[in-house]
């Protein structure tokens, strides 16, 4: 694809602590206009949070999210990517683990940015961008009870 991550990413993005309350996430996502977040603790990337990490495990679950840390409620197994890598790795990385933002680290591990499912596809070709919004919209495989 040639481009890298890094020209097409949200640089410096707005990032919450474990200890953050949930309804202030959820403020800085709406002034933002953003559906996720980075967790950090101290310099570490502790996971991410979104709108619907908000939604299922607090609100839909009858929990007070004035008082809730972040930390209950964060998706904590995040992939990233390499600010240096080719938006295909971004592209695959999406499809693979169904995902559509990443965070992005230096060669250090420290995060830099995010790039989202909307950056690959201005700058990605149609066809990998078709491709891998069909991965990330699969839906989960076996039964739905």
């Amino acid at each position: 694809m040639g481009t890298k991550v890094q020209d097409v990413m949200t640089g410096s993005p707005r990032c919450v602590t474990p200890e953050t309350p949930v309804a202030e996430a959820a403020q800085l996502m709406e002034s933002e206009d953003v559906g996720a977040l980075p967790v950090l603790d101290g310099d570490e990337l502790a996971g991410m949070i979104t709108d619907r990490d908000i939604v299922i495990r607090a609100i839909a679950k009858g929990k007070d999210p004035r008082g809730m840390p972040v930390r209950e409620v964060l998706t904590r197994e995040v992939v990233a990517v390499g600010a240096s890598e080719d938006l295909s790795k971004a592209l695959e990385l999406m499809a693979s683990y169904q995902v559509r933002r990443l965070p992005v680290v230096d060669d250090g591990n420290r995060l830099v940015g995010v790039v989202a499912q909307a950056d690959l596809a201005r700058e990605a070709k149609e066809k990998a961008v078709g491709e891998m919004v069909e991965e990330i919209s699969k839906p989960p495989a076996g039964p739905r009870l």
